[in-house]
């Protein structure tokens, strides 16, 4: 049987440390709800979720949105650009499409990483041609140092420095999901 880390990993893993903690992610998300909530005041609201990384943060952040705005919809896409690796491909494929037509739709993104940009780019590329009323975005991080592609993120979560990171929705070839706190690869 595997034994498990202080930090919720398993022994054959790289070593990890916490970058955010569950109680720090839990207080910024309050805090986004509110942001989001102010900007969407009389308007119904559909969150995109992009999956898999971030159905956390987005189950999250939509109980929080929801005490100010109770008829938010959810709808997911998928998008993947990683595969196996810790490289971003650069050429994102899409793999799961919206059910819900947005037209004329008050949206908004939920992301869990921008990195490249390049990606978040191409969805929005997508989403935009399907002429939105308005469409903002969301992400639980942003590595601005590793940006090849400049795009909007209306509403962040944390900057964080060029380090492979898991947890919270966030995985390394689809472990570590379920981790409560962000947490990053030690730095030798």
């Amino acid at each position: 049987m595997a034994q498990k880390h202080e930090m919720g990993g398993y022994t054959n893993e790289p070593e990890w440390e916490t970058l955010i903690s569950q109680e720090v992610i839990q207080s910024r998300i309050r805090d986004l709800a509110q942001e989001i909530a102010e900007q969407y005041v009389d308007k119904k609201l559909l969150v995109v979720c992009v999956l898999r990384g971030a159905f956390i943060f987005t189950a999250d952040i939509l109980r929080e949105i929801s005490t100010y705005l109770p008829d938010v919809e959810v709808d997911f896409i998928a998008l993947s650009s990683y595969g196996e690796g810790e490289i971003s491909s650069r050429a994102p494929r899409f793999e799961k499409d919206l059910n819900t037509d947005i037209e004329g739709r008050e949206v908004l993104i939920v992301e869990d990483i921008v990195d490249t940009g390049y990606s978040f780019e191409k969805l929005l590329k997508v989403l935009l041609a399907r002429n939105p009323k308005s469409l903002k975005t969301c992400a639980l991080l942003s590595k601005a140092a590793r940006r090849e592609v400049e795009v909007p993120i209306d509403f962040l979560g944390f900057s964080i420095e060029d380090r492979w990171v898991e947890g919270y929705g966030l995985d390394s070839n689809q472990k570590g999901r379920g981790r409560k706190e962000i947490v990053a690869k030690r730095q030798s």
